[in-house]
């Protein structure tokens, strides 16, 4: 059985960025910082744990669902910005370039990683699109390999809606992801948007 420090140290080892070593240089530093951190810490993250939900309509991560984003009546609800996950939405957010709605997909299509179409929150986006009178989607997908696969696969499953599918222009490295970018370049991306292939 693991002591409670290395439990601790091997869950932060799993967290993004975070090795073993530095997992280790981590739960040290909260050690020495208890009462300043580390219990302000376990709070936040109690609380966390307890409030946030997935927004009903957008997937969002929030204290309420629908959430504030989907809530903003002074949005643009013509307009949905599809992204992978929610750090890109929050990236996009952080922009403040668009002024619509959004809707996470939760990932993209991988054939090596077995995530297939009914893996992602595809169906819900056609639902979206018939009922809210819909008039543009954004396809704000990465540049990789699995990002073009799924903005493609959801192009073809829009195409009979007679929307207007639009995909994020300049700005965007090949192989980038949203969530590394630069306000600055997320804004040009999103302000020289193309049509969809």
């Amino acid at each position: 059985m693991l002591s409670p420090l290395d439990h601790l140290t091997q869950l932060l080892g799993k967290l993004p960025g975070l090795g073993p070593r530095s997992a280790r240089r981590v739960v040290l530093f909260l050690l020495k910082k208890r009462e300043s951190l580390m219990l302000p810490l376990i709070a936040a993250l109690r609380d966390v744990a307890d409030s946030v939900q997935a927004c009903s309509v957008c997937g969002n991560w929030d204290v309420q669902s629908p959430c504030t984003v989907c809530r903003d009546v002074s949005r643009d609800s013509s307009t949905i910005c599809v992204v992978e996950d929610v750090a890109d939405l929050w990236a996009l957010e952080r922009s403040r370039a668009f002024k619509g709605r959004y809707h996470v997909l939760g990932g993209t299509l991988s054939a090596l990683g077995g995530v297939r179409p009914s893996d992602l929150h595809i169906d819900d986006l056609l639902t979206r699109v018939r009922d809210d009178d819909v008039q543009e989607v954004i396809l704000a997908l990465s540049v990789t390999v699995e990002g073009q696969t799924t903005a493609h696969y959801v192009s073809e499953r829009l195409a009979s809606l007679g929307v207007s599918i639009t995909r994020l222009a300049h700005g965007l490295p090949v192989g980038g992801e949203l969530d590394y970018l630069d306000d600055g370049t997320l804004t040009a991306a999103l302000q020289a948007r193309r049509k969809a292939e």
